[in-house]
């Protein structure tokens, strides 16, 4: 499955992103907000992509995001997880180079598109840390409302826990 939007391709992973989810794994701002453990090499990242694109269970989606005029130029991920009796949470990163360009807020606007009416589910929720303000700009953008602040809720990269924004998007809306 392949889905568009101006200046967007999301696409399955394949084991050529390899390479660069590693290079977006060392990115200090990927590893504070989205980080991925130990050991960062080829053959996590390649683990990851594989269990990324296997779908059969049912309970995530994910895609890359991509560059439409060379599909090969890793711009980013955006994802779907805990999908179950209607809802789901969606999370994403960008690549620093496709930062400030509207990439996250595309991709989550199309993969929430798709999800309301191919899916049929009924609310997404986006979770960020508070710390976090590019995420929150993200989120109101892309048609997330703000619901709460959840108290340290959840551990980042740094190992501390911080306080999040909860947001969240109805089909209805």
């Amino acid at each position: 499955m392949e889905l568009t939007a101006p200046g967007l391709l999301l696409r399955p992973w394949r084991d050529a992103d390899a390479p660069a989810v590693l290079d977006a794994w060392r990115d200090p701002a990927i590893a504070q907000w989205n980080p991925q453990g130990d050991p960062l090499d080829l053959d996590a990242a390649l683990r990851w992509l594989r269990w990324r694109a296997d779908w059969s269970g049912g309970g995530h989606v994910s895609l890359a995001a991509a560059d439409p005029a060379d599909p090969e130029i890793l711009l980013g991920s955006v994802s779907l997880h805990r999908i179950h009796a209607g809802d789901a949470s969606i999370g994403y990163w960008t690549v620093a180079a496709a930062r400030g360009r509207g990439i996250a807020t595309a991709a989550v606007v199309r993969l929430s598109g798709w999800a309301f009416a191919d899916l049929g589910l009924e609310r997404i929720e986006l979770c960020h840390a508070v710390a976090n303000p590019a995420s929150c700009r993200v989120a109101e953008r892309a048609g997330f409302a703000a619901e709460g602040t959840l108290r340290q809720s959840h551990r980042y990269g740094d190992g501390r826990r911080y306080d999040e924004h909860l947001h969240a998007r109805l089909a209805t809306d």
